[in-house]
């Protein structure tokens, strides 16, 4: 039976460490400590994202953030009441509603967004809750940071509108620190002349994870932590944070292949021996060997990633699984629902338990969690 398995521990563990590090830098316990906003989308990281929002609350953390309507609506039908925004910006009237009524707060990042906030409220007859989102070089929402006039002028005609923050997001924290100081820069001229001009900004927050760690001085009122919660993050791990979640599944057959014999798509791997396999019924339909977009990396980290592929296909063997505690190469192209493992001359038999040491993020939510 395939499964996700999620140690509490170790998501205590690192709970515990970011909260530690979100105040480093304060001067005294008196100081207003920063907000941790969980980001609990794409099914909370993958680990289910109504179980893992609830484990967060358990531990101490009360403001939540996700990227759609569904995810929003997901956590209210279970009943949780906590802080939850909206990261999107939409103009899309019945999302805007669907939103509202859940007691969800609205990211602002146009005049349209803003307007169809303004009428919903009035509509409804409250303030609707918001965070205005000033695009500092990412091109998707917000408002342009340079046009602090049209910001003024556009929030001026906002009568249904409760403001109780202001963010921004970097584009390439994880590697290129000269641009996300040119993008922190950006948003703090904005802010400042926001509040020159009389406008409550609220809770300001710019940090993603990458952000998170390696700016500690940028870390404002609040900081936007999502994967390193489950310590699987796009750079160097400084924080010493350990990897949540795994995939495991179950032999489901093993054969032995003759030398000189084919497996897999594509013939890309060729036996060199008599082989003793094991057929494990997961495959990238499941998560396995899926990874992050590359569209994160610069340049030279995108050769260095075709450059290892290379290297790997050369080999013939790219990834490794776990089957009591033994190491065994994955033979050949992963298959949609089954990889081929090289078994020989391991302890390996039916129903033994395999382990992949997978992103959780693209396991399919269909697939079970299990917390331990």
């Amino acid at each position: 039976m395939k499964a996700v398995v999620i140690k509490k521990e170790d998501l205590r563990y690192n709970i515990e460490k970011i909260k530690e590090y979100a105040n480093t830098n304060l001067l005294d316990d008196n100081e207003n400590k920063v907000k941790i906003i969980a980001v609990v989308k794409s099914n909370g990281y993958g680990l289910g994202i109504v179980e893992y929002t609830k484990f967060l609350i358990d531990s101490g953390i009360d403001f939540f953030a996700v990227s759609t309507v569904e995810e929003a609506i997901k956590i209210r039908n279970a009943g949780i009441k906590e802080k939850l925004l909206m990261l999107s910006s939409t103009s899309v009237e019945e999302d805007v509603k669907t939103l509202v009524e859940n007691n969800v707060i609205l990211t602002i990042g146009s005049k349209e967004a803003l307007d169809v906030a303004n009428k919903i409220g009035q509509e409804l007859d409250k303030k609707v809750k918001v965070h205005i989102k000033i695009d500092t070089g990412f091109g998707r929402y917000g408002f342009v940071y340079n046009n602090s006039e049209e910001i003024l002028q556009i929030l001026k005609l906002a009568k249904n509108i409760k403001i109780e923050g202001t963010f921004t997001h970097f584009s390439n924290a994880y590697y290129d620190d000269k641009y996300t100081k040119l993008q922190f820069d950006r948003f703090m001229e904005c802010i400042e002349t926001l509040k020159r001009n009389n406008v409550d900004t609220g809770m300001l927050h710019v940090c993603n994870t990458s952000a998170f760690i390696k700016f500690p001085d940028m870390h404002l009122n609040a900081v936007r932590i999502g994967s390193a919660f489950t310590g699987r993050i796009s750079f160097k791990n400084s924080m010493g944070l350990r990897k949540i979640g795994y995939l495991k599944a179950n032999v489901a057959e093993i054969r032995e292949l003759p030398k000189g014999f084919n497996v897999g798509y594509s013939n890309t791997y060729t036996t060199k021996k008599e082989t003793k396999v094991a057929i494990i019924p997961c495959g990238y339909i499941d998560g396995v060997n899926i990874q992050t977009g590359r569209d994160m990396f610069r340049p030279i980290d995108k050769i260095r990633y075709i450059v290892r592929e290379l290297k790997d296909l050369l080999k013939k063997q790219q990834l490794f699984v776990s089957i009591n505690e033994q190491k065994c190469p994955i033979l050949g192209r992963i298959g949609t629902y089954h990889v081929t493992v090289d078994v020989t001359g391991k302890d390996v038999k039916i129903n033994d338990e395999v382990i992949f040491n997978t992103s959780i993020k693209h396991v399919d939510s269909s697939i079970r969690r299990e917390w331990k």
